[in-house]
């Protein structure tokens, strides 16, 4: 059961969501403010690129790792 990363146009939340079955993408809600009006959006790799020999940015406490979406340190990415 993947898990996806959805984006709120109303009030600009991301939420990740369980996604058991295909047509469960129809209900999504947002938790912050019960708008339908979510769309998906890409979510950041959990792995290195090992053919390009990369690994993953790590963000010092309170730095920018440069990731999509990046929390601003902590997350270990």
């Amino acid at each position: 059961m993947p898990i996806y990363e959805y984006e709120c146009d109303a009030c600009k939340d991301v939420a990740e969501v369980l996604v058991r079955r295909p047509e469960d993408t129809q209900a999504v809600r947002c938790p912050q403010c019960d708008s339908d009006q979510m769309h998906r959006v890409m979510s950041a790799t959990a792995a290195p690129n090992m053919n390009a020999g990369g690994s993953l940015p790590v963000a010092a406490r309170g730095g920018d790792c440069g990731a999509p979406r990046c929390c601003g340190g902590g997350c270990q990415i």
